[in-house]
């Protein structure tokens, strides 16, 4: 028997819906979950060149959880190319003002840096409350495993 490699059309990928409940969740335990379903690699029939990976809608993304003192010492940084326009944001002013681009951006970073991450990341839905306009694709839930970070009494 001849050892063949089977190649796979990224056109005939059957693509799945999951949902995730970000609730409680680490964010970067979350995102790199969310990574590996968007890239694929949980497949049979991964391979590094094709974007063969699922849907991921994200919901309840503003009751994540960060560690430690990320909220206050954690920032996230634009800059608009013009001299003096840097801007930093602390993750505790995004996660109350811009919940889901915290996840995005977390996600984004654990995707491969080339040309298939932004089609990866329009696989990514991500919305603030319980609710999302998705019902009728059946989103299955994603179990994550539990984590044993404590959950500190506030």
């Amino acid at each position: 028997m001849a050892n063949k490699t089977t190649w796979i059309d990224p056109k005939t990928v059957e693509r799945k819906w999951w949902v995730v409940d970000a609730e409680g969740q680490i964010l970067g335990r979350l995102a790199s979950e969310i990574a590996r379903i968007l890239m694929g690699k949980h497949k049979p029939q991964w391979q590094p060149n094709l974007d063969i990976g699922d849907f991921v809608i994200v919901v309840n993304a503003e009751k994540v959880r960060l560690t430690g003192k990320k909220l206050d010492q954690k920032f996230h940084y634009r800059h608009s190319g013009r001299p003096g326009n840097l801007k930093a944001y602390s993750y505790r002013w995004m996660l109350e003002h811009r919940p889901e681009r915290v996840i995005e951006l977390a996600v984004s970073k654990m995707l491969p840096k080339n040309r298939l991450r932004a089609r990866m990341l329009k696989r990514l839905r991500i919305y603030r409350g319980p609710n999302h306009p998705h019902q009728a694709q059946k989103p299955q839930p994603l179990s994550l495993t539990p984590t044993r970070v404590p959950v500190p009494a506030e």
